[in-house]
């Protein structure tokens, strides 16, 4: 094997890549000298997915069994504990059918979620199925409880679960390490895009460029050093390395068959091979793949801003919000009484906004700001601290003392229950944008205005008044394009821990 961009063969045919000293301590390099440790994090966290979705089945199980058979006689009971342990197993094994603990499903994106739907209302139709071919007495009132009980249980334990792995890997910690292979452009846009967004997953432990490396031992990406390979020995370097990824960015010399060459390289080893699309702001549950006569069709659902699916939408916002009204009555009181105290005017801050198809709505919050705050926007315009079309300040002098607070926490976003439920927002959507922020709006930007705005969204997981406004706009007009009820479920748990840590709230 030839020394130079590749490196030294060692005397066990192990690959030696570069200095580690020419890396810099910025980057956690992987040492090529050496085959990488077989981490057990997978298998640990799998395991721990396993334990607290069987947990979480079996409360969820004896909950309704208790609600539902209270006071059933002791001889019925017999039957009805078989059918519940039955329906626990099945639940386990649809769970597990439906891959819904697949590594690289975890963490981002919404298929995990939607996969443990699917195993859920799987495994409840199986066991409709067979109790109705044996003759079987499944209760259905037994099943109307368990099923909303447990379905909802697992997305949350699921969720904690998530937001556990997002932590360690802000710490540099679970990751999967992996190769990028392309041209000097497309694998280091993949590089720069894994090293920003660590919650994708993999680390990127070195570069393979299609179009020369120019004797280079590292390639520079943001700061950071990252190993540079040969590309025509990126098969042997993965193998020697442990590394678990490779991801093709863009094209590859000789197109597909390069692809498939380099699939046929890795066969037998643990190691995923990743496409990366040219797809850009595409949700995966948009795209399917179907192969016609050996020719690989790609299929992209288009949006669709009518129909079942948006009247879906329109009935959990309606639940949702009246359910919160109610429950919130006491909070909503506490705080009308607290801004009435505190500083002359009204209660309630009212404003035009721009909804549904460009449609003029007024909005309401709790006033968190003086009377004469928008008389005073003109003075304070040289503050701005906000980009774009957004005015920001992080210590704006119009905010009055329960102000401050009720900002800090979202609670003057509150009083837009009202607008949910007369129809002009939503609970999950775009942020409802002002008369003259959309009158300055040009070319895609007023895709924005396709779906009803929302209380939350993308943009309030995501940063809130730490976005830009190219960061928002993006957020909001991927959002209008890949829309689900599985990710609005999502985004509204996210809001609750966005709130609580108080991200860019001011």
């Amino acid at each position: 094997m030839e020394s130079g961009a590749l490196g030294d063969a060692l005397p066990d045919g192990r690959v030696s890549i570069g200095n580690a000293s020419h890396f810099g301590p910025a980057f956690p390099s992987v040492d090529l000298s050496v085959p990488a440790r077989r981490v057990g994090w997978r298998t640990g966290y799998r395991l721990a997915l396993l334990g607290t979705d069987a947990t979480v089945i079996a409360v969820t199980l004896l909950f309704a069994f208790s609600v539902r058979f209270d006071h059933a006689p002791l001889a019925e009971l017999s039957q009805k504990t078989i059918v519940g342990l039955s329906l626990g197993v099945l639940w386990l094994i649809t769970l597990a059918a439906f891959r819904s603990r697949e590594i690289r499903e975890l963490g981002a994106g919404s298929i995990e979620y939607q996969r443990v739907a699917k195993a859920t209302f799987a495994a409840f139709g199986l066991l409709a199925v067979v109790a109705i071919l044996l003759k079987l007495d499944a209760s259905r009132g037994y099943l109307a409880i368990a099923l909303p009980v447990g379905f909802f249980a697992l997305l949350v334990e699921r969720f904690f679960w998530r937001s556990w792995l997002l932590a360690r890997r802000r710490e540099g910690l679970c990751l999967t390490d992996a190769f990028i292979v392309g041209s000097h452009l497309d694998a280091t846009r993949v590089t720069h895009d894994l090293l920003k967004h660590n919650h994708a997953g993999y680390r990127p432990a070195g570069v393979a460029f299609t179009d020369g490396t120019g004797g280079a031992l590292s390639a520079s990406v943001d700061g950071t050093a990252v190993p540079l390979v040969e590309f025509a020995h990126l098969a042997d370097t993965v193998r020697a390395t442990g590394a678990r990824a490779v991801i093709v960015a863009g094209e590859l010399p000789g197109g597909r068959e390069q692809v498939q060459n380099l699939g046929w390289q890795l066969e037998n080893s643990r190691t995923e091979l990743i496409l990366v699309s040219r797809l850009t702001d595409v949700a995966g549950p948009r795209i399917h793949m179907r192969p016609v006569e050996g020719l690989p069709m790609l299929h992209v659902d288009l949006p669709q801003y009518a129909g079942v699916n948006h009247s879906v939408k329109r009935g959990i916002d309606v639940v949702l919000a009246g359910v919160a009204f109610l429950l919130l009555s006491p909070v909503l009181g506490i705080v009308a009484l607290a801004v009435l105290l505190d500083s002359p005017g009204p209660v309630l801050f009212r404003q035009e906004r721009i909804g549904l198809a460009g449609e003029r709505f007024t909005m309401f919050k709790f006033r968190s700001m003086v009377v004469d705050a928008e008389a005073r926007l003109t003075d304070l315009a040289r503050r701005n601290e906000g980009s774009g079309l957004l005015f920001k300040m992080r210590d704006d002098p119009r905010v009055t003392r329960v102000g401050a607070v009720i900002r800090r926490f979202s609670l003057d976003e509150l009083p837009q229950l009202f607008n949910v439920l007369n129809g002009s927002m939503s609970l999950i959507g775009p942020r409802p944008p002002l008369p003259r922020e959309v009158a300055a709006y040009e070319g895609r930007v007023n895709r924005r205005l396709l779906i009803k705005p929302g209380i939350t969204g993308l943009w309030q997981v995501s940063g809130r008044s730490n976005l830009s406004w190219e960061e928002s706009v993006k957020l909001d007009l991927y959002y209008v394009e890949n829309w689900s009820v599985v990710t609005d479920f999502v985004i509204l748990l996210k809001t609750v821990r966005a709130v609580l840590r108080k991200d860019g709230a001011y």
